[in-house]
């Protein structure tokens, strides 16, 4: 079977400056900083996700008095493990992307002594519209098409184009949007991997992200076991609901939630873009118009997870990956078979772009039988009935509404960075939505943490 290259023309250039702040924050969690730096200062860190307790215990170590304040009732955000069939089904964020030496995320696992295995895209088989298998030829026909549209936009397509993938896909080749197999891969690879339909994705900008070296890994052990050192010794209130934060640069910032006010120095906000683009927390002062403006323009769009378990394999346990060309596109096309890393007889489904909204809107059991359909078009009557069924709905998730973000025509790679940047020098906010380079990925959300405790520590110096 081809190996499918998934991030083919990314720029792979390391900011050095993100990693010397990544290395920062490990050494601060083994006492290596000076713990008085900011004695005296307080800070609210809205969000119990990576990127928040990221911030918190990097400042935490430092000095500084930080309450972290958390809608659910759990840490983690979309980084979250669920053990109850027997194998990690990560309900968030799955996989460790580029798991190089240099990935602040592989160093946090490697810190706790996690265990990986290697999701190797060359083994997997793929099935067309009909549900046969695809042949190789076939399946090189469908990569070729899908890279030489990849290769066409980096070719000729200018930072500012205003187009979407889907444009670029018909101005390069009007008959792929035609071929259920070209469109399959567009759907399976890039709407998967960038959470937003092509119809949506930025043409010159979708693939324009950087990554770092190494295939994706699975965390066996359990993803979110990751988060425990950063938030050990932080002052974490879960199932607080924030409403509104008051921000002044002389008088600092006081967070109104559903159970008190809490008053601080610095306020930083880590809720993710869906929570801000429904205007779920009123700022006052308004955030200023340009902010506004980017956290409207940025996609955030959604990946639905499905995990069926059965009491039989009906598929081959050897092979990592089945793809299955579906109508309409997004629909539960791509699943990752448990037993290459487990012993337990779990499928896990995906639906992606468009579809993954639909799907999320859908109750658990409208979304088995829509799987079931998809998996018998392939395996007939071996299909069994599954034995325990885990789903997300990330859009539907009122503290989330979404999954992570993505690029849309007109975007620029500012809209991301500068959301980043502080705001009358008390609030900031972070999230994997306010770093273009790493956006959607938990390497990134973790940086933009680091990021925002590093100017805090130097505004107070």
């Amino acid at each position: 079977m081809l190996v499918l290259d998934r991030t083919i023309n990314r720029r792979r250039f390391i900011k050095s400056v993100l990693i010397s702040s990544s290395a920062v924050a490990l050494a601060a969690r083994f006492g290596i900083r000076d713990a008085k730096a900011l004695e005296g200062i307080s800070v609210v860190v809205i969000g119990a996700g990576i990127a928040g307790l990221a911030a918190a215990d990097l400042l935490r170590k430092s000095g500084a008095n930080v309450i972290v304040l958390e809608a659910k009732p759990h840490i983690g955000g979309r980084l979250l493990t669920d053990w109850s069939m027997g194998a990690p089904f990560e309900v968030g964020a799955g996989w460790i992307h580029g798991p190089s030496s240099d990935n602040p995320t592989k160093q946090l696992a490697d810190a706790i002594g996690a265990k990986y295995v290697v999701t190797d895209d060359e083994n997997s088989v793929y099935f067309d519209i009909e549900g046969y298998e695809y042949d190789e030829d076939e399946v090189e026909r469908i990569v070729d098409a899908w890279e030489g549209v990849l290769e066409y936009i980096d070719n000729n397509y200018e930072a500012n184009d205003p187009r979407s993938l889907l444009q670029a896909i018909k101005d390069y080749r009007p008959a792929y949007l035609n071929d259920p197999g070209i469109m399959w891969a567009f759907s399976a690879f890039t709407e998967f991997s960038k959470g937003g339909a092509i119809e949506k994705l930025s043409a010159p900008l979708f693939n324009w992200d950087e990554a770092f070296d190494g295939s994706d890994v699975v965390v066996t052990t359990g993803y979110d076991q990751i988060l425990r050192p950063l938030a050990d010794g932080v002052d974490i209130k879960l199932s607080h609901i924030v409403s509104a934060v008051e921000y002044d640069a002389e008088d600092g910032v006081i967070v109104t939630t559903d159970k008190g006010a809490f008053e601080a120095d610095y306020c930083i906000c880590a809720v993710p873009l869906g929570v801000l683009k429904a205007n779920k927390i009123k700022f006052d002062p308004e955030l200023p118009s340009d902010y506004k403006s980017s956290i409207n323009k940025i996609g955030f769009g959604s990946v639905t997870k499905l995990a069926l378990k059965f009491d039989e394999p009906f598929w081959d346990t050897e092979t990592q990956y089945f793809g299955i060309t579906t109508e309409p596109k997004g629909r539960w096309n791509y699943w990752l078979n448990y037993r290459t890393f487990s012993n337990e007889n779990i499928l896990l489904g995906l639906s992606v772009g468009d579809y993954a909204l639909t799907a999320d809107r859908m109750s658990d059991s409208e979304m088995v039988e829509d799987a079931l359909e998809v998996l018998r078009n392939v395996w007939e009557d071996d299909v069994g009935t599954p034995t325990q069924v885990l789903a997300t709905h990330w859009a539907e998730d009122p503290y989330t509404l979404g999954a992570y973000a993505f690029p849309q025509p007109g975007n620029r790679k500012s809209d991301f960075d500068d959301l980043g940047e502080p705001i009358e020098d008390c609030l900031i906010l972070i999230g994997e939505h306010t770093i273009f380079d790493y956006a959607g990925t938990t390497h990134g959300a973790f940086m933009t943490g680091v990021r925002a405790a590093e100017y805090i520590i130097d505004e107070e110096s």
